[in-house]
């Protein structure tokens, strides 16, 4: 009897799923991205089995959600060139920019970019502004792990019930629990302190950043949880 229950029980038990990977990019085309705020894709194209833009007509964003995921993709940047991966993207007119709902997994050239402050003065990046950190919030662990600019680096963020990752290269160098106290203190005195980003949300739309330099994206793919 015994048996015949633990046989039932059994059975009636379904074996986990398996998530597969999904492309995001097919190499090809821009199907499944449009500009932000936007129908089209002006800007952005395809160009030898790479997305790429000059940056100069905004940031590309993916027609679908994401919530708790897998997403992998690399990505070269021209030198003194910036952009981004940016998660959780809320599409609301009353938004201008991607990055003022979602975190932004940094890409940019970590050597070469500089600007001006308001006084005119030459200004270098913050540790929290370098490739893969979680811009303006986490410097990445390890400063030796980005390539340089106009070489392929390979990124990824696993965002899994609010513990968020980012990997580069092949290594893990940010660590963080989205919306806890401890997160919600580095947001408080980050430049996102006043933005909707302060306001923690669970599924939101994918972004590639187009910051008026050229950069190039392709292998990526996701794999939802």
């Amino acid at each position: 009897m015994l048996g015949l229950l633990a046989a039932t029980l059994t059975a009636a038990t379904p074996p986990p799923k398996k998530t597969k990977w999904t492309s995001l990019f097919d190499g090809k085309t821009t199907t499944g991205w449009h500009r932000y705020l936007k129908t089209d894709t002006n800007g952005w194209k395809v160009e030898s089995g790479a997305l790429t833009t000059d940056g100069k007509q905004g940031d590309l964003v993916s027609d679908k959600e994401f919530e708790n995921f897998d997403l992998e993709f690399e990505f070269k940047v021209q030198p003194k060139g910036n952009s981004g991966v940016i998660y959780k993207v809320l599409e609301d007119a009353q938004y201008n920019q991607t990055y003022v709902s979602g975190p932004e997994y940094q890409v940019i050239d970590d050597k070469g970019y500089e600007w001006r402050d308001k006084d005119g003065k030459l200004m270098k990046l913050n540790n929290n502004q370098l490739t893969a950190a979680n811009y303006d919030m986490i410097p990445p662990g390890d400063l030796n792990v980005s390539k340089p600019a106009g070489e392929w680096n390979k990124g990824r963020i696993l965002v899994n019930n609010n513990h968020v990752e980012h990997w580069l290269n092949g290594k893990k160098v940010v660590e963080y629990e989205y919306g806890s106290d401890t997160w919600k203190g580095m947001v408080a005195k980050s430049k996102f302190a006043k933005m909707p980003y302060a306001n923690p949300h669970g599924k939101g739309k994918i972004a590639l950043q187009g910051h008026g330099d050229t950069v190039w994206y392709r292998n990526i793919r996701v794999k939802e949880m």
